[in-house]
C-alpha cells in the first residue's frame, strides 16, 4: 500500500523499489510476485545500487519483528535493526523519509503464534489469527480496514558526507531519529482515528 502511495501521490508517479528478507524471495509464488513488482534483498550493496541511480527505496528497519508481534503490541514499534538503511542513505548521500502508516496491523490480528510449526517450517514465527490457519487458504484474506499513510519531512543526510557511515553514535542517532519520528505519528494518527473502518 506504500507503493501504491508513492506512485498515485507524487507528481511524477515514480515507482518505490521495496527491500525484502532472504525468505520472501525463496518462498514459491511470492518470491516471484515480490520480483516482478521491483522488489530486491534488503542488503547494502543492493539499496545503494538502486538509491545511487535515482530510485525510490523503501524499508522496513522492524523486519519480521515488526510483523510478527501480537495483536496487544500493535503500533508499538519494535528496536530497528542495526541502522543498515541510514548508512546506505549516508553513502548515497540520500534523504530519509519517516513513513507512519496506521490501518496495517488489523489486517492479520495475531493472537497467538504455534513455534513447533515455525520451527518445523523454518519461519521466524508462524502466527495463528482469528481466520489462519482455521479457515485454511481463506484465512489469507485481510480483513478491512481503513489506511491512513504520512510521510514525513525528509531527514537530509547529504551534508554529512559518505565516511559519516563510520561513525556509530552519528549512525544510532539517526535511526532513533527516524523510529522516534515515525512512532510519535503513529500516536498523534491513532488519537485521530475515530474507527478501524472508516
Amino acid at each position: 500500500m506504500v507503493a501504491v502511495a508513492v506512485h498515485d501521490e507524487s507528481p511524477a508517479h515514480r515507482f518505490l523499489r521495496l527491500l525484502g528478507a532472504d525468505l520472501i524471495f525463496r518462498t514459491p509464488v511470492v518470491g516471484a510476485i515480490a520480483r516482478k513488482a521491483g522488489s530486491t534483498v534488503a542488503c547494502n550493496p543492493d539499496a545503494e545500487r538502486l538509491l545511487s541511480a535515482g530510485e525510490l527505496v523503501g524499508v522496513f528497519p522492524e523486519g519480521f519483528k515488526g510483523i510478527g508481534k501480537p495483536f496487544t503490541e500493535r503500533y508499538k514499534l519494535q528496536r530497528f535493526g542495526r541502522g543498515g538503511f541510514v548508512t546506505a542513505a549516508l553513502t548515497s548521500g540520500v534523504p530519509i523519509v519517516p513513513v507512519s502508516v496506521v490501518g496495517a496491523e488489523e489486517i492479520h490480528p495475531m493472537i497467538g503464534e504455534s513455534k513447533i510449526l515455525a520451527r518445523l517450517l523454518n519461519l521466524p514465527y508462524f502466527p495463528l489469527t482469528p481466520t489462519f490457519p482455521w479457515l485454511g487458504p481463506a484465512g489469507l484474506i485481510p480483513l478491512p480496514s481503513k489506511w491512513h499513510i504520512e510521510f514525513g519531512t525528509p531527514i537530509q543526510t547529504s551534508s554529512y558526507g559518505p565516511e559519516a557511515v563510520d561513525d556509530p553514535a552519528l549512525v544510532f542517532e539517526l535511526t532513533d531519529r527516524v523510529r522516534e519520528t515515525i512512532q510519535s505519528t503513529l500516536y498523534r494518527l491513532l488519537a485521530r482515528r475515530s474507527s478501524i473502518w472508516r
